[in-house]
C-alpha cells in the first residue's frame, strides 16, 4: 500500500486573521462593539473543543446574518465583532455560554479582575482592542516556532531510530496488529486532493485521497520498529489497516467525510468477509462517490484475482485506480484491457532528464490512457506540474498541491476581507458568513 506523505500546508490563524480585520476595522469602528469570552480561564475540563464548539455556535444566527463576526483562538478564548445594535441580544447569548459554564471557578468567582468577558466598544477603545489582539498574535506566533521546531526534531530522531532500529518480524507484527485492534486511528487518518489547475496555477479538488499516515501510526504506537524492514510482513500489515480504514468509513461520526474520495485497498481485502459487510452498511450514492486504489503489485502477484476484484467492485458502482505506476510500468501494461478507470503515475525527476525522447515516450502513453485518467501523484515542486501539463496530465496530487491549496485559501480570505470593507463602506454590512472564515 503506497501512502502518500503528510502534507505540510499552511494556513493563516484565527489569530492572525483577527489582527488584520481589527486593522481594518480602525476606519468602520464607528458603531462596532466587540466581546472578548475569557474560555481560556476555563478548567481544562471544561475547555474541550465540543465546549469551545458549542460556545461558538452561539453566535452563529448573527454571522450568518452578517451581523457579526467570530473567531476562536488557539486557546479556546471567542472574539466576536458586532453592530452596537445588537448589544442587548449579545449580552443575552454571552449569558447563555456562561451558563454552560455555570460549575467553573471562573463563573463562580467572577470579578472585575477575573471577568468571564471583557467588553469594548470600538470607537473609545481601539487602541486597546489592537494591543490586546496584536499581543495575542504574537504569543502565538512565539508559542509556534519552539513547537515545529521540537516537532520536526523529534519526528528526525524517530525517522532515524526506525531506520535501525527493531525489523519487523512476526512476533513484533502480532504486537502491531494487537495494538491496532485496540487503538483509535481516526486521528491518524489524512487527507490529500487530486486537483486540476488553471492558467494561474489555481488549484480545482476533483476528489481526495484518504489514507493512514504510517510515519505517524510508528510514532504513536510502535517506535523504534522499522515497519518497512520486511516487505511481505508489511503487506500483510496493510490489509489490517484496509480492515480499520473500512470501520472508520462505515461509521460516519469517526470520519468527516465530503466529496468524492479514494483509499487504498488490498484484494484479498476486497475478496475478504470485512469488506462485503462494509458494502452492506453503505448506500449505491455513497459507492458512486468511491475510488478503490489498488495497488500494481498486487496485479503482478495474481492478476486472476486482481481482474476479478476490479470487476466485482466495479458492478457495484465504485471506480478503480491503478496505484505506485512508473512510466515504465505503463508501456507494459494497458488501462483499457486491465479495465480500470485510473491510473496513478509516480512523478520522477527521471521523466525530465531522461530527454526528448523520454518527454515523447510519457506524453504517447498519457495520450493512450487517456489525459482525464491519469493523476501524476507524489509532485513536490512546480517542476512537476509544469512537465505534466506538458505532456498532457490534467490531475494532479502531492505536497506541492497542497501548498498550493493553502495560498489559495488565503488569497481567498483576505478577498473575503476586502469585500467586507467595500460592503460596510456602502452600508451593506461589514460581515461575512461563517463559512468562509477558516476555522
Amino acid at each position: 500500500m503506497a501512502l502518500p506523505a503528510e502534507s505540510q500546508t499552511r494556513v493563516p490563524s484565527q489569530e492572525n486573521l483577527l489582527l488584520d480585520y481589527v486593522h481594518r476595522l480602525e476606519k468602520h469602528r464607528e458603531g462596532r462593539k466587540v466581546v472578548h469570552i475569557h474560555l481560556s480561564n476555563l478548567k481544562s475540563f471544561n475547555r474541550r473543543e465540543q465546549h469551545v464548539r458549542a460556545a461558538a455556535s452561539t453566535f452563529e444566527p448573527l454571522v450568518k446574518e452578517l451581523l457579526g463576526q467570530l473567531f476562536t483562538l488557539k486557546n479556546s478564548d471567542l472574539f466576536f465583532v458586532y453592530k452596537s445594535e445588537l448589544q442587548h441580544q449579545v449580552e443575552t447569548m454571552v449569558q447563555k455560554i456562561k451558563f454552560l459554564f455555570s460549575d467553573d471557578p471562573l463563573v463562580e468567582d467572577e470579578s472585575e479582575a477575573n471577568p468571564f468577558a471583557s467588553w469594548f466598544d470600538a470607537e473609545l477603545h481601539f487602541n486597546d482592542i489592537i494591543q490586546l489582539v496584536q499581543g495575542l498574535a504574537d504569543v502565538e506566533k512565539a508559542k509556534a516556532k519552539p513547537t515545529m521546531r521540537a516537532r520536526m526534531d523529534t519526528r528526525a530522531a524517530l525517522k532515524a531510530k526506525q531506520e535501525m532500529g527493531e525489523p519487523l518480524t512476526p512476533d513484533v507484527l502480532g504486537r502491531v496488529e494487537d495494538a491496532l485492534s485496540r487503538a483509535d486511528l481516526s486521528n491518524l487518518v489524512r487527507r490529500q486532493f487530486i486537483c486540476t489547475l488553471d492558467e494561474q496555477m489555481v488549484p480545482e479538488p476533483e476528489f481526495s485521497e484518504l489514507f493512514i499516515s504510517i510515519t505517524n501510526l510508528r510514532e504513536t504506537l510502535i517506535p523504534g520498529v522499522n515497519l518497512l524492514a520486511n516487505r511481505w510482513l508489511f503487506q500483510h500489515l496493510t490489509v489490517t489497516l484496509d480492515r480499520r480504514m473500512l470501520a472508520m468509513l462505515t461509521k460516519t461520526d469517526s470520519l468527516t467525510i465530503s466529496g468524492n474520495i479514494s483509499f487504498n485497498i488490498n484484494v484479498a481485502t476486497i475478496l475478504s468477509d470485512d469488506f462485503q459487510n462494509f458494502d452492506n452498511n453503505i448506500t449505491a450514492a455513497r459507492r458512486g462517490n468511491m475510488i478503490l486504489e489498488l495497488q500494481k503489485e498486487d496485479m503482478f502477484t495474481d492478476l486472476g484475482a486482481f481482474l476479478f476484484a476490479r470487476e466485482f467492485v466495479q458492478a457495484k458502482g465504485y471506480r478503480v485506480c491503478l496505484d505506485g505506476m512508473t512510466y515504465e510500468a505503463m508501456e507494459m501494461l494497458d488501462r483499457e484491457r486491465l479495465g480500470t478507470d485510473l491510473v496513478k503515475l509516480i512523478w520522477n525527476p527521471e521523466m525530465i532528464d531522461g530527454g526528448e525522447e523520454t518527454h515523447q515516450q510519457v506524453r504517447r502513453l498519457v495520450e493512450h490512457t487517456g489525459p482525464e485518467n491519469v493523476v501524476l501523484c507524489r509532485v513536490d515542486n512546480r517542476e512537476a506540474v509544469d512537465f505534466g501539463q506538458t505532456v498532457g496530465i490534467n490531475l494532479f496530487q502531492g505536497r506541492h498541491i497542497e501548498n498550493l491549496i493553502a495560498e489559495d485559501t488565503r488569497r481567498r480570505e483576505l478577498l473575503r476581507l476586502k469585500r467586507r470593507i467595500e460592503r460596510s463602506e456602502e452600508d451593506e454590512g461589514f460581515y461575512e458568513d461563517d463559512e468562509e472564515m477558516i476555522e
